[in-house]
């Protein structure tokens, strides 16, 4: 019979007792045998996490552990098998404030439940039966397993906790937006609230403009000093400027915020930033679009933001001063502290923030620019490898944004129409020089505005050939832009062109730092005038 055959091993021992009886009874087995069988164990539950309890310790245990390990495996490949099919629905369930609760808790509790299986481990590889010198390794080899595996599993908790509280501190839980003709319109506008600042003034104004099915997208740029700003069909500011926000020289688009915080809030009853709102909506009627949702940013958390991804890299067309503290209301101010000089270079948080916002020897035009060239630079650097590397750092520096009526159950959407969108041309259009006249801002044309702007948002909806996708990568393979009939050759060149005076001044003098100064401190406007020229010509690297 089969059951004899199997008893009839010498000895009265089982063949099966035999092949595992040094497993689980190792006092006879040999020094080397005792050595193996420890290092196996520790490979078992590495792999495996309750296998070595199954041939070796507690059965029950075994079955409980290999139960919750299967169980995570097929939960691992659901998750790649949704990443595949719906990569939005995967990282709106991670974004989600009860999902990724769901996430820490399943995360803490298998970091917890893996440290005991290693404790158990342990005690069935029987340390005191090892070889003395051997011993210490073992336990150590035991010690960094652990801390590999149910440290690796906690340390994902507390950062999916990070996300989590960034996510909630940044992003609203308002209702969900809808693409409307197709695009997401986000009005991304960085606020300076100084103690010197009436109110929170939006200096830059940037509408990011997203395909809804390609993520392709195009910047457009509202210069801060926009006059007759018109309120968009439906907006409470309408009742009071009817014909537009034409009060004159102080009636600029980045005033808008202040005056309605401070006069007309009570026109927008439940609204959480009356200002902002109003913005996005003067904004909306100029250009001719549905702004569907803003960013506010304050300068503080742009320069951390920066310093998270580890500085941007930029090719700088020309010499930019960084400005000393303002002596009147006129616009001049103390000598400049320093200067970020032309050419190919890394900048960390505070030569970005003053690169983008500098305006001393230059047009504002110059000053949107550079804003624009440090947006591309950022989105070049959000490549997965940093934000991985340094996913902390910038998740603390995001919940320096100071505000955002982006709903965070559309959070993992957006994030995946951005990855879609990497890589692709970006279209870039100026409500100012180069695309208009100088002085177009104070008396604009808004038929004309309208007109460039759906020029501008068609290029982008194109689709590139794959010749054409291809020839316009740069040699560092970010994305490239591209060259709608809106937009200026200057911009779309595919190196920074330096201005003639950046190395000799008109002067025929060298210019550096200490030439600057000398020029600042004698007062000789016309050659640093000169040299500055055209400083908003940039590349992102």
């Amino acid at each position: 019979m089969v059951i004899h055959a199997q008893q009839a091993a010498p000895g009265g021992m089982s063949s099966r007792s035999r092949l595992t009886e040094p497993l689980r009874h190792p006092e006879q087995a040999p020094s080397g045998v005792r050595t193996r069988r420890a290092l196996v164990l520790l490979a078992l539950t590495l792999v495996l996490p309750g296998s070595a309890q199954l041939i070796a310790g507690s059965r029950v245990l075994a079955r409980r552990a290999l139960t919750v390990t299967a169980a995570a495996w097929i939960a691992v490949l659901l998750a790649v098998v949704v990443g595949l099919i719906n990569r939005g629905l995967l990282l709106t369930l991670v974004t989600d404030p009860v999902a990724s609760l769901v996430v820490i808790v399943v995360l803490l509790v298998l970091a917890v439940g893996w440290a005991l299986i290693w404790i158990n481990t342990l005690r069935i590889i029987r340390v005191p039966l090892l070889v003395r010198r051997l011993r210490p390794a073992v336990i150590a080899a035991l010690v960094l397993c652990l801390v590999a595996t149910s440290g690796s599993l906690a340390y994902a908790a507390y950062l999916t906790n990070v996300a989590r509280g960034a996510v909630g501190s940044i992003f609203s839980g308002g209702p969900a937006i809808a693409p409307v003709n197709g695009r997401y319109n986000f009005l991304l506008m960085g606020g300076d609230a100084g103690a010197d600042r009436t109110g929170r003034r939006p200096d830059s104004l940037s509408v990011l403009s997203v395909d809804a099915s390609t993520g392709r997208t195009a910047i457009i740029s509202v210069p801060r000093n926009l006059q007759n700003a018109q309120f968009a069909e439906g907006s409470p500011m309408r009742s009071v400027y009817p014909d537009g926000y034409n009060c004159g020289n102080d009636c600029l688009i980045n005033a808008i915020n202040t005056e309605v915080t401070e006069k007309y809030k009570n026109l927008y009853p439940g609204v959480a930033d009356p200002g902002a709102q109003a913005t996005m909506e003067a904004v909306s009627g100029t250009l001719g679009i549905k702004v569907q949702a803003y960013v506010l940013v304050d300068m503080d958390g742009f320069a951390q933001l920066i310093d998270a991804l580890g500085g941007i890299r930029i090719d700088a067309g020309g010499w930019v001063p960084i400005s000393g503290a303002a002596t009147d209301d006129s616009g001049d101010h103390e000598p400049p502290l320093g200067w970020i000089a032309p050419g190919p270079q890394t900048l960390d948080g505070y030569h970005a923030l003053w690169y983008g916002r500098s305006r001393e020897y230059a047009s504002d035009y110059d000053r949107i620019a550079r804003q624009q060239c440090i947006q591309q630079a950022m989105i070049n650097q959000l490549n997965p490898a940093t934000v991985l590397s340094k996913f902390e750092s910038i998740a603390n520096a995001g919940t320096k944004v100071v505000e955002s009526n982006i709903s965070s159950s559309q959070l993992g959407s957006f994030v995946d129409l951005a990855m879609k969108g990497k890589g692709q041309p970006v279209s870039r259009l100026v409500i100012g020089p180069p695309d208009f006249p100088a002085d177009f801002p104070t008396y604009p044309d808004f038929d004309q505005i309208h007109a460039k702007v759906q020029s501008a948002l068609s290029a982008s909806s194109a689709s590139p050939s794959p010749k054409a996708a291809g020839a316009g990568r740069g040699s560092a393979g970010g994305p490239a832009l591209a060259a709608p009939a809106v937009l200026a050759p200057t911009v779309l060149s595919g190196q920074a062109p330096a201005n003639q005076y950046n190395q000799t001044g008109p002067d025929g003098v060298p210019v550096n730092a200490a030439r600057l100064d000398y020029l600042v401190k004698t007062g000789q406007s016309q050659i640093l005038d000169a040299i500055m020229a055209d400083n908003g010509q940039c590349k992102p690297l």
